[in-house]
Formats: C-alpha cells, structure tokens, sequence
C-alpha cells in the first residue's frame, strides 16, 4: 500500500512513521509513505501557500494553486483510491473505515491548515474527509498520522500475529474485555480463574461477556 501526505510540516511526521509497527511495515514492504512539502508546488517566489479570504473574515485560506497541483502531479503517476482530507467536519474516523481503506493500493492524505483549504479543492479533488473527533487541532499532520497509523496495522503481514488486528476494540462493534498477564497474583489481586482454566470455549465466552458488559459501561453510545 503506498500512502502519498501532502503537508507544510513533513518533519512533524518523523517521530510517528520512523518507531515500532508503522517502521516495520515499511522495512517489511507492506506499504509505503511519502510526505510532500506543499510549499515546493506553490507559484510564486515566496512559496505562499496560504492568502486572506474572499470576502474577509479572520485567518488565512489554503491556496488552490499548490494543492491542485500536487495534486495533478501524483495523479499523472499513478492510479489513486482516495483523495482524502483530514477536516474537522468530516465523517469521524471508526474501525470500519479503518478496515476499508486498509484493503486499498494508494491513497492520498491533505493535511489542510489555517482556515480551511480553498473549497474548489474540496469540491473538485477530494474524493472522502476523514475527522478524528469532534475537536479542532493546529492542523491535519496529527489526524494524518492516526490515520495512517490505523490502517497500516490493518494491512496482511503488519503485525507477527495476524489474530490480534481482528480482537481489537470496535472490530465487533465492541470494546475488548480486560487483559492480563504474569504474574498470576500480584499484591494479593488475582487474574480470573477463568483465564487460567485453559478451557478455551469458556475463556471465549467470558472474554465475549466482558466485552458486553464494558462497552455498556463505557461506551453506552455504542449498544443498539
């Protein structure tokens, strides 16, 4: 899979794709990510890629010019799934969106900044927009990181053990029941019998029942 970020901050993304599952899976060649500077697509000699609004207002506007054409240039290259903008008001990322894009060959992250990006963008590129809640940050770079982030894990190969992508929390629209590990007591708290009985179907079953029972608790929103 190989994901294309357009971004005035590539070096914000250093810390995030360069440790643990996301750098593997690019040593492994399960997927592959570029970060481009929107500034070297600007047209004029300032590498301006923001200006005032139409119409006045605070804050600044992301220009049409640098977006459209990096835009056009990774296009001509290659086949594109998704053009996808990280906007607060767009539809809040969940584990079934996760799930689908991990199944795609390329696609395109636009990390929008100040005000917002030129809306003809929005109109005439962006195929989807993703939000990662019902807040507002700096900018796209951190959304564009979970994002990432999310779906690469999801992708054949990623992880040693390929079960464990598939009893994470929301994968069944649930949240995951409690984990333990050794010891098996520890200032006198006990892991639950149940997990020590080595009867898997039973273990399965608690695990299942947990699981109800905390997203309940916690994530109420959630029960139908």
């Amino acid at each position: 899979m190989r994901i294309d970020i357009i971004t005035i901050f590539p070096e914000m993304f250093d810390g995030a794709f360069n440790h643990s599952i996301v750098k593997r899976a690019q040593q492994k060649g399960h997927a592959e990510i570029y970060l481009h500077q929107l500034r070297d697509y600007a047209t004029n000699k300032h590498k301006n890629v923001d200006d005032a609004p139409f119409g006045g207002g605070a804050g600044m506007v992301m220009m049409i010019e640098p977006i459209a054409n990096c835009i056009d240039k990774l296009k001509s290259e290659r086949e594109y799934d998704e053009v996808i903008y990280t906007s607060p008001d767009g539809p809040i990322l969940n584990q079934k969106t996760a799930n689908k894009l991990s199944l795609l060959n390329n696609i395109i992250l636009l990390c929008g900044h100040y005000k917002g990006i030129d809306e003809r963008i929005r109109e005439h590129y962006i195929t989807s927009e993703i939000s990662i809640g019902n807040f507002v940050l700096s900018g796209g770079e951190l959304a564009a990181a979970v994002i990432t982030d999310a779906i690469i894990r999801l992708i054949p190969g990623v992880l040693n053990d390929e079960t464990s992508a598939l009893s994470d929390s929301f994968q069944d629209d649930l949240v995951s029941p409690p984990v333990y590990t050794r010891p098996a007591e520890f200032n006198g708290w006990k892991v639950p019998d149940i997990l020590l009985s080595g009867n898997e179907r039973l273990i399965n079953q608690w695990k299942h029942e947990q699981s109800v029972e905390r997203t309940r608790l916690r994530r109420p929103d959630m029960i139908d």
